[in-house]
């Protein structure tokens, strides 16, 4: 039973396939002369444009592919500190993963900046807006969020909070890895700056995407090297990048256009999956907690009220009574059930929890689990129990 999604989800047929399907017919570097390096910018121009509707912009030069959303959030920043200095002033969040923490605070070391750290609601891990909104004013320069937490599956409302930040002059920086599979991003609607997130948590293999408004990525100046493209998209890839994975990529979002073949385009048939998969999710999910809240061996973190289901995604940690989290996931893995340990990078929650260092158990659920899956696990438990 596949419980460790939110560290990697597994990936259907069609994604390895296009893969091997690369590296097989379309194997050269970009720019050439000859055949297949004229293939293999065909292809590569297909999965920007398939990532453009995935994330929601008309403008496929706006998405940039690279090692990973860690990789491409360290380059931002760096390119985004030289324009800081003192009295500048950027918001991070306790409820984020590391990825959107500590390459701020360490960009705002460089600039001499001052960084603003927003509490998170311990009682359900949720967001302290009220907080959040006494750390902006004139002197924000950026507000970095995550859509939803990696820990607790808390979603944070980012149109929201996109709107405070440019009410100041700020921009706003999404992390939507953890969203990516479970809701429709909308980088448009949701009026942010920069939005990453990561194709192996959507079905694909292991290669980071980042959005960002096209003037703001036209008058940025990235750390690159001086052969490489001054135009977008390849003004933020830097070197020769994973094609073959980008491909992969591009598969993984067809493969979630494919379970809505009534659609009458891309966009639209993944607005209609992304919903199913919501509705499904949070069927499971439900079943899960209210389920897990009858056992008082376990203690829960995160949303747990039903009625608030919209708050959150199917993902929940929680720890054992007696049993350390790499004791029980030990317990679990021996009857087939594959759960994380630890913080999951996720140290600006942990640390808020009190958890550290042994951190928690976490269960995450993805489309492809099931109603009988999500039941073994919960009588693993209560044996446990």
């Amino acid at each position: 039973v596949f419980l460790d999604g939110p560290a990697g989800s597994q990936v259907p047929q069609s994604v390895i396939d296009a893969i091997s399907g690369y590296l097989t017919h379309h194997n050269a570097n970009q720019g050439g002369a000859f055949a297949t390096s004229r293939k293999s910018d065909a292809a590569l121009e297909s999965a920007h444009s398939a990532m453009a509707d995935f994330l929601g912009t008309p403008d496929p030069d706006c998405i940039s592919f690279g090692a990973n959303m860690t990789s491409l959030t360290f380059s931002l920043s760096r390119a985004l500190a030289k324009e800081w200095s003192v009295g500048d002033e950027i918001v991070v969040t306790h409820l984020d993963h590391d990825a959107n923490f500590s390459p701020w605070k360490l960009a705002v070391q460089d600039a001499d900046a001052t960084l603003r750290e927003v509490n998170l609601h311990t009682a359900d891990c949720s967001l302290d807006l009220d907080h959040l909104r006494e750390q902006i004013n004139d002197r924000t320069k950026l507000i970095a969020v995550c859509a939803a937490s990696n820990f607790s599956g808390s979603v944070t409302p980012v149109k929201e909070i996109g709107q405070l930040a440019h009410e100041v002059g700020a921009m706003v920086f999404i992390d939507a890895v953890h969203y990516a599979p479970h809701r429709l991003i909308d980088v448009i609607d949701w009026d942010c700056d920069f939005l990453v997130c990561s194709a192996y948590k959507f079905f694909g293999p292991h290669i980071g995407i980042m959005y960002g408004q096209r003037q703001l990525l036209e008058n940025l100046t990235p750390y690159k090297l001086r052969p490489a493209s001054d135009d977008l998209p390849g003004h933020w890839m830097t070197g020769t990048q994973n094609h073959e994975g980008i491909m992969g990529a591009k598969a993984a979002v067809d493969y979630l256009i494919s379970l809505s073949p009534k659609a009458a385009h891309r966009r639209e048939a993944l607005h209609q999956t992304m919903a199913a998969i919501d509705v499904y999710e949070s069927k499971l999910m439900a079943h899960l907690l209210v389920s897990l809240q009858k056992i008082p061996s376990y203690t829960l973190y995160g949303i747990t009220d039903p009625a608030r289901q919209a708050e959150r995604v199917p993902t929940l940690s929680f720890t054992h009574a007696s049993l350390s989290p790499l004791e029980l996931t030990r317990l679990l893995d021996e009857s087939g059930i594959f759960a994380w340990h630890g913080n999951y990078y996720a140290q600006p929650v942990t640390e808020s929890l009190g958890l550290e260092p042994e951190g928690a158990v976490r269960i995450g659920l993805l489309h492809y689990n099931t109603r009988e899956e999500v039941d073994r696990l919960i009588g693993v438990l209560q044996e446990l129990a």
